[in-house]
């Protein structure tokens, strides 16, 4: 007859008091605190903050919630995504492989800026292949790859030979990257789309 194992310990956040009314130490097994929920930059993530998730670009920092699974205390960036109505949480510990990450710096968000300006790259490939190169390089939340797919459907939009699928392709790049750049200079994003359109504009008249 073999023994029964005994049930897994349950834990709980309040100390363990001894006969005597002396609080023990905390025992071995118990919750290990979350790690701090650190941003590309290496500040913390907190309330308030636009952060970027690649798939669903600019969002805000709600709070961090905590969770315990299998004795572990998991700590969940809460992240929501008001046009889309989407609230995402993510583990802290899985948050840079995510590709959770906080807004362009200067340099960065420079640098796609002059991207725009740059002359487009048309590949002579079939339009489902490039369609396909152009929702990766969106999804992948790098904003100069987005703004490589700006620059070079921008050069068609509006044209009557411009496919349905370019048109949308095009505009969910204008609109996740304007939406990053209203973030950074805390202004709306019409607003944002006619500043990127001008520096378009720039690239097409040099």
């Amino acid at each position: 007859m073999t023994d029964t194992p005994p049930p897994p310990p349950t834990y709980t956040s309040a100390p363990v008091l001894a006969p005597t009314g002396v609080a023990r130490p905390p025992v071995s097994g118990m919750p290990k605190p979350p790690p701090k929920p650190l941003g590309n930059d290496g500040r913390d993530f907190k309330a308030g903050d636009h952060v970027v998730y690649p798939t669903h670009g600019v969002g805000q920092v709600q709070g961090i919630e905590e969770i315990i699974v299998m004795g572990s205390v998991i700590g969940m960036i809460v992240v929501t995504f008001d046009e889309n109505r989407m609230t995402l949480k993510v583990p802290i510990s899985k948050a840079s492989t995510a590709g959770l990450r906080m807004l362009a710096d200067g340099p960065k968000i420079g640098e796609a800026l002059d991207t725009l300006k740059g002359r487009a790259r048309i590949k002579r490939t079939m339009w489902s292949r490039r369609a396909q190169e152009y929702e990766q390089k969106i999804n992948s939340g790098d904003p100069i790859s987005i703004a490589e797919v700006v620059r070079d459907l921008h050069r068609n939009s509006g044209q009557p030979d411009q496919s349905f699928s370019e048109r949308q392709i095009y505009e969910q790049a204008l609109d996740r990257l304007a939406a990053e750049v209203a973030a950074i200079d805390k202004t709306d994003k019409p607003t944002a789309v006619e500043k990127l359109l001008a520096t378009l504009k720039l690239g097409l008249a040099s």
